[in-house]
């Protein structure tokens, strides 16, 4: 089946349930000997480019982490100690989730070519109700940010997350999972509502395929534990992880495997995903040994929705110099999204790139200030992804073939060119001129930012000329009309 056929195919079924989603591929599977983690965010809310540098923080620097009475699970915020040194990472940033406290991430890579996802993970309705009103602790983003800030390596990632929930509190919104990658292997962690310290990790290795895919749990995930888990290298889990559930009534010593899924997740969870998830797997079976950013990334573009905030495809490398680490990012929906090497060399984002206004949390009852004045006179990528989308979307069937083709044309051309930018910007690297090399690095991430957000912006204004003349725009349906 063509990417096209796929497309439109993928198109029918990807409405249903609102979660992100988060693809892993173990080294041994891919044409280069990479590791590969792709996503998305699944958030109806603004979405932006951050690019965080390394940082000193004085003794005694405190982060604020957690919620408030107005997450969808109420709590309180607290204070945590901050690391004295942190990372340099790539993220897209977000405003709103469930009523959390803005920036919010799902994740990103830092410098040293670990990745983070996050996919929502929906607790059985018992844990739900277990969860005391004024709970404390990190919540998803919080753990995605500091490991970003903080871990170098996939296991140092999920040890650290573990340290962090016992030690602080797991702030829930629901139940969560993570997937942690290096260029070497992953590891999926997931944590589950209640209070009760539930937690369960599995190693992922060379040659898996793994996806945590919109809360759909029969594939992903942590399916079953052994019965040799506390001694088993490739598992984690809680020490009350079998026990609570056999209090509970949901497992039954010497009925079978403990299935994760059955014990602490909704019976239904992901509902109307399933199709999907297992079309994304085969496809990267189909061309394994030989899989690449291009696989990912077309599975980012049959995947998304309005919802969906970004795509990313972290493409994690042994042995080359941390600012050539690149993880490819579509600044909106990905069904209508061109993707753009980001490498951690690079030293800024285009402002059309940053936060805007655009269904931002909290900015329509305020004036623009002054400061944001500027941004504000740019456009925006996100939204213009957005608008090329409601066009599409209208007409799926004449105008997505060709604008998914454009992309792919699009993603080919850019990838091809990157042998040619990252040989460059090794010749300065090895000749001393880091200084140089970042600005090179820069430059070329600004073009092909640019080039991207123009192309998308041709195609609506082709797309909507057409649509006029030949359908008319439909009106809003809206109180008092528009």
């Amino acid at each position: 089946m063509n990417r096209i056929a796929i497309a439109l195919l993928a198109s029918a079924c990807s409405q249903a349930v609102q979660a992100s989603v988060a693809v892993y591929v173990g080294k041994n599977l891919t044409k280069d000997g990479s590791v590969l983690l792709a996503g998305y965010g699944d958030e109806p809310s603004s979405h932006w480019l951050v690019i965080v540098p390394r940082r000193q923080h004085p003794a005694g620097t405190m982060i604020t982490v957690g919620g408030a009475a107005a997450a969808r699970l109420p709590g309180q915020l607290m204070q945590i100690p901050q690391a004295a040194h942190t990372h340099r990472y790539i993220s897209m940033d977000y405003s709103y989730f469930a009523g959390f406290p803005a920036p919010i991430t799902n994740g990103g890579m830092n410098e040293y070519g670990l990745a983070v996802r996050d996919v929502a993970l929906n607790s059985r309705n018992e844990l739900v109700d277990m969860t005391p009103k004024d709970q404390k602790g990190v919540n998803y983003s919080d753990v995605a940010r500091i490991v970003l800030e903080r871990a170098k390596t996939a296991r140092e990632a999920v040890d650290l997350a573990i340290d962090l929930v016992k030690r602080h509190g797991d702030f829930t919104y629901g139940g969560n999972s993570h997937i942690f990658a290096d260029p070497n292997e992953g590891w999926v962690f997931l944590t589950f509502a209640g209070a009760k310290g539930l937690w369960v990790a599995k190693r992922l290795g060379p040659n898996d395929v793994w996806l945590n895919w919109r809360g759909y749990t029969a594939t992903g995930y942590v399916q079953e534990l052994p019965e040799n888990w506390k001694t088993n290298p490739d598992y984690l889990a809680s020490d009350n992880f079998v026990s609570f559930a056999t209090q509970q009534g949901w497992y039954k010593p010497g009925s079978g495997p403990f299935n994760v899924i059955r014990a602490y997740c909704r019976d239904r969870s992901g509902e109307g995903s399933g199709p999907e998830a297992r079309q994304v797997e085969a496809a990267v079976r189909a061309v394994a040994p030989k899989a690449d950013v291009k696989v990912l990334m077309d599975q980012m573009h049959i995947t998304g929705r309005d919802s969906s905030g970004y795509g990313q495809v972290a493409h994690l490398r042994a042995g080359i110099h941390s600012d050539l680490r690149t993880l490819w990012v579509a600044p909106g929906p990905g069904i209508t999204a061109a993707f753009v090497p980001w490498r951690i060399g690079v030293e800024s984002v285009p402002e059309e790139y940053r936060r805007h206004r655009y269904i931002t949390a909290g900015e329509a009852e305020k004036p623009i200030s002054k400061a944001d004045q500027g941004v504000e006179g740019t456009r925006y990528a996100n939204r213009a992804v957005k608008r090329l989308l409601y066009l599409v979307d209208e007409h799926r069937g004449q105008f997505l073939p060709e604008v998914s083709a454009v992309l792919g044309a699009w993603d080919d051309r850019q990838i091809a060119a990157q042998p040619g930018i990252e040989r460059t910007a090794e010749i300065l690297l090895n000749a001393g001129e880091d200084a140089l090399a970042r600005r090179y690095l820069t430059e070329q991430a600004h073009a092909a930012a640019g080039g991207g957000l123009r192309l998308i912006e041709a195609l609506a204004a082709g797309i909507e000329a057409r649509t006029r003349v030949l359908h008319g725009i439909r009106p809003a349906e809206s109180p008092g009309g528009r």
